[in-house]
């Protein structure tokens, strides 16, 4: 499974984008997919996670509410909504996708990775 992680950019405080991660060829394969960051000096953290089956999703305390998570079956296609952005969002985003079950932290649970896309909030 090759993923393709696109969507990102530079974007004042307070603004909006939508992340996209496409899986190339044929379905994600995977039982759950995930958004990671990871900023300059810092460790790479999940933010959002949906589970295909169950749809269930998980977000980080510091993007609740304002991040959604959402899936395309028919366009394997997993989306992220980043609103109202703060500076402290910017970093360079990461799919990952899982094809074991169950929502993980830790990115050595994942299997498979897009190439990151970078999002920069300027205040």
């Amino acid at each position: 499974v090759q993923l393709q992680a696109s969507g990102g950019g530079l974007v004042q405080a307070g603004g909006s984008l939508r992340l996209s991660c496409a899986a190339s060829g044929h379905s994600f394969g995977a039982n759950v997919v995930g958004w990671f960051r990871q900023a300059p000096g810092k460790e790479r953290e999940l933010v959002a996670a949906i589970s295909w089956s169950g749809r269930s999703t998980y977000y980080a305390d510091s993007v609740k509410g304002r991040f959604t998570i959402s899936g395309d079956n028919a366009k394997n296609t997993v989306y992220l909504q980043l609103n109202s952005l703060k500076p402290e969002d910017t970093a360079v985003y990461y799919c990952a996708a899982r094809t074991a079950s169950g929502i993980y932290f830790e990115a050595s649970r994942y299997d498979y990775w897009g190439q990151g896309t970078q999002v920069t909030v300027s205040s």
